[in-house]
């Protein structure tokens, strides 16, 4: 049996809930963009829109982090990917980190 959706856990890393649909906080702004980092030597970050990281996980995940800024959002894909998404107070935007390269 397979489960698709968000798991919450706690800052105590205590099991809140599985399988859970995160959708945009009621009369918050839809995400637009993040900044997009990878920790490559070398690599630039850029500004995109948060659709271009994947589908519906990256977008919900960076959508929870805009609305909640002290959350921590982590998407792993089927195609090897890992993103982590972290509320940026300097630059006021979700920052997605591609770690894909560690896990090669």
């Amino acid at each position: 049996m397979a489960v698709d959706g968000a798991t919450i856990i706690t800052d105590r890393y205590e099991l809140m809930g599985f399988g859970a649909k995160i959708k945009r906080r009621d009369g918050a702004t839809p995400i637009d963009r993040v900044v997009l980092l990878e920790p490559v030597a070398g690599s630039e970050s850029s500004i995109v829109p948060p659709g271009q990281l994947g589908g519906t996980r990256h977008l919900s995940a960076a959508q929870f982090v805009h609305d909640q800024p002290e959350a921590v959002g982590m998407v792993a894909s089927q195609d090897g990917e890992f993103t982590i998404f972290l509320w940026s107070p300097e630059d006021e935007m979700v920052h997605a980190h591609r770690i894909t390269v560690f896990l090669l």
